[in-house]
């Protein structure tokens, strides 16, 4: 573990920080490379990025806060002020509203956008995963693999190895984000088929890797992040099967 990646004089550099920090910088680059192919300006990537981040973090906290209403309750300021407890189905929400929002200001086709932003959203989740990685935090379950990790001083702490579910998710992202693009956007027919695709394997990945974290369970035995899981893989049946329109020629 390494959460703190350096101090210079009273500032901390923590590496979680620094991985999201990268992972919006690679998909500012990327969306800049997309949005030049279709002739926009490019203030509207520098848009789009920071509205994202900032519906993104405002819904990951969000939805920490009402998964953990007990903590927020007994120490508010505590909760809300700390550099923890950003969940990632809420950033997902909270972000896409942002996006929508900026593109209707532009007066642009969501469908056509959110086929381009689906693979960059697995490239910073991919980032980000690292930076879980490097701070301790959400680890999976004990194992005895040849690549299990302890982390000791993670919340909660593992002295013992436990799978590094962490970077299981961001190969799986990094892996899909190529997928995407390479292979399933160049072949749709369908305006919207990309971003549905994304949805489903953001909400299968996660429903999946639920099973080997530490997460508490709620319900039939599933964690509440398994239930937003399986949410999101509707949402992106939806998309896929209703909502997608075919490409304008």
């Amino acid at each position: 573990m390494y959460p703190e990646l350096l101090h210079i004089g009273p500032i901390t550099i923590y590496t979680y920080g620094l991985m999201m920090a990268i992972g919006f910088i690679v998909s500012y680059l990327l969306l800049q490379v997309e949005l030049k192919k279709l002739g926009d300006h490019p203030n509207l990537a520098s848009d789009i990025v920071f509205w994202a981040a900032i519906g993104g973090i405002a819904g990951s906290k969000l939805l920490y806060l009402l998964e953990n209403l007990p903590d927020f309750l007994a120490d508010p300021k505590g909760i809300i002020f700390s550099g923890s407890g950003l969940v990632f189905h809420g950033g997902l929400i909270g972000g896409t509203i942002a996006v929508i929002l900026v593109l209707k200001k532009y007066r642009k086709r969501i469908g056509v956008y959110a086929d381009i932003i689906g693979p960059l959203l697995v490239v910073g989740q991919g980032f980000g995963r690292i930076g879980c990685f490097f701070a301790g935090c959400c680890h999976g379950k004990a194992c005895d693999l040849p690549w299990a990790i302890t982390f000791p001083y993670a919340s909660p702490p593992a002295s013992f190895p436990v799978h590094p579910t962490q970077l299981y998710e961001a190969f799986l992202n990094f892996g899909f984000y190529f997928i995407l693009v390479k292979i399933i956007r160049p072949k749709s027919t369908k305006v919207g088929h990309t971003m549905a695709i994304y949805l489903m394997f953001a909400g299968l990945e996660r429903f999946l890797i639920e099973f080997i974290r530490v997460n508490p369970r709620i319900w039939l035995n599933l964690s509440s992040a398994q239930f937003t899981s399986i949410g999101v893989f509707c949402a992106g049946l939806i998309v896929y099967f209703f909502l997608s329109k075919p490409k304008s020629k």
